[in-house]
């Protein structure tokens, strides 16, 4: 019984440190490589890789724009 009380205090207090730390580094570094690729008329992808640094974590696969094909 005591630690589903104690359970039920730290759970909201927990959440709450979580909740005030504002945008991660990570988060920042991911918002600009999405607006890079954006404006090269690409999409994120995942590569598979868990390094830490969104660079690494997503390549620009480019979605839009670029043929080869002439549309006269």
């Amino acid at each position: 019984m005591r630690s589903l009380v104690l359970a039920a205090v730290a759970l909201p207090l927990l959440s709450a440190c979580a909740s005030t730390g504002g945008v991660s580094s990570y988060q920042k570094d991911l918002d600009r490589l999405e607006a890079s690729c954006k404006a090269r008329e690409g999409i994120l992808t995942p590569t598979g890789m868990q390094t830490g640094h969104p660079e690494t974590e997503y390549a620009c696969t480019i979605v839009g724009g670029a043929t080869r094909i002439s549309r006269n």
